[in-house]
């Protein structure tokens, strides 16, 4: 019956970081450098929100853009951080994560034949959800720019079948953040086009040296521009399943008509943990940034001393060093470091073609572990030479 279902999705692979991530699991002193998920528990008040919320039977559904209390809420957080305004009534759907609200924005914007460009290297999981829709995806090259997208490069790939752009800063995999400097003539490279803009800003609250500018913060770009965020990273929420999108009022309605018979609504206590966090816990995804600068500072040390070129991220919770220096593939270099020590780290081309040669460690695991793991990776670069 293999040949009945749809063949796009018998095309589906596993993504490297799953890959990777199950098999250390196999090992008992495995040290996981592979998911994104931080091992910092989510804030207690905000547990404590979703535990009233039970307690309360709040367990139905709500409206299905979400309660208007937590879109307030969003809006409000918005407003006080980047001074721009979302209308909690027609801007801003809540959704099941970030993930599906990147489905619902593609579900609602993409045809069959259209292309989307996204910067690479990137999320191993932008690319099937276009390709599910009979769209594609044409990859920008990054490694040469310093992971930043350059405008000559942008305006010399659109073509009359471009649909929409995709931007994600902080990124993943590279912790690349965008400097004023560097937004300006990327907005106006999109201001002039007439296309969609999508802006995965998940990690907007995790930076270090460098403070997150929102694409939301450029008036050109508002009226096509749908900024996709959560609370996964920002408040060590990824099991709550809870996102939102925001976007101009004459699209959002569409949006909302693909996330409503997709899933309906966000789940209810998750709704009101949300809401504490947004209002109640700001302070949190700086307190977390502490944390995770001092593993960042650890690690780039030790890869610095070990001889590994990389570029220290200001945002998320990566590194991505090169690789090339070893003579092999990023995913050779990573399962023998596997199988040798193991250690399992993402690699580079899990990030698309152009991940090629580096790999990407997460810090976002404790002190303890990373220690361990440095350790091991470095018996393992000396044993290679």
């Amino acid at each position: 019956m293999l040949e009945n279902i749809n063949q796009r999705v018998t095309e589906l692979e596993i993504p490297g970081t799953r890959q990777f991530s199950n098999r250390v699991s196999a090992f008992e002193d495995g040290i996981n450098f592979t998911i994104g998920e931080p091992d910092i528990p989510t804030p207690e008040t905000v547990k404590k929100a979703a535990i009233r919320a039970i307690e309360d039977n709040q367990t139905g559904y709500s409206h299905n853009a979400g309660l208007f209390e937590l879109r307030k809420s969003a809006s409000n957080f918005f407003k006080d951080v980047y001074g721009v305004t979302y209308d909690p009534e027609d801007q801003i759907v809540v959704t099941t994560g970030a993930s599906e609200g990147l489905r619902s924005v593609f579900e609602t914007i993409l045809n069959e034949g259209d292309e989307v460009i996204i910067p690479a290297p990137c999320y191993s999981a932008y690319e099937p959800l276009v390709d599910l829709l009979g769209a594609s995806v044409k990859y920008m090259d990054t490694t040469d720019t310093g992971f930043v997208p350059d405008p000559e490069q942008l305006r010399s790939m659109m073509t009359e079948r471009t649909k929409a752009v995709l931007l994600n800063f902080p990124s993943n995999p590279t912790g690349k953040v965008l400097s004023e400097a560097e937004m300006t003539p990327l907005v106006k490279a999109l201001a002039d086009h007439d296309i969609f803009i999508i802006a995965d800003e998940i990690y907007s609250e995790i930076t270090y040296d460098a403070k997150h500018i929102s694409f939301s913060q450029y008036p050109e770009l508002r009226d096509k521009l749908f900024l996709v965020h959560g609370l996964s990273k920002s408040h060590s929420m990824t099991g709550w399943r809870l996102g939102y999108v925001l976007g101009p009022a004459h699209l959002m309605p569409y949006v909302l008509r693909v996330h409503l018979y997709d899933t309906i609504c966000a789940s209810l206590p998750s709704q009101y943990a949300a809401i504490e966090a947004l209002d109640n816990s700001r302070h949190s995804p700086h307190e977390m940034a502490e944390i995770y600068r001092e593993r960042r500072d650890l690690i780039i040390r030790k890869l610095t001393a070990l001889g590994f070129e990389t570029k220290t991220p200001q945002g998320a919770f990566y590194v991505f060093p090169s690789i090339e220096k070893f003579n092999m593939t990023s995913f050779e270099f990573a399962d023998k470091l596997l199988e040798a020590e193991h250690v399992a780290v993402v690699p580079g081309s899990g990030f698309t073609e152009f991940g090629e040669g580096f790999i990407r460690i997460s810090y976002a695991t404790s002190i303890e572990n990373i220690n361990e793991g440095l350790k091991r990776i470095e018996r393992f670069v000396e044993d290679l030479s």
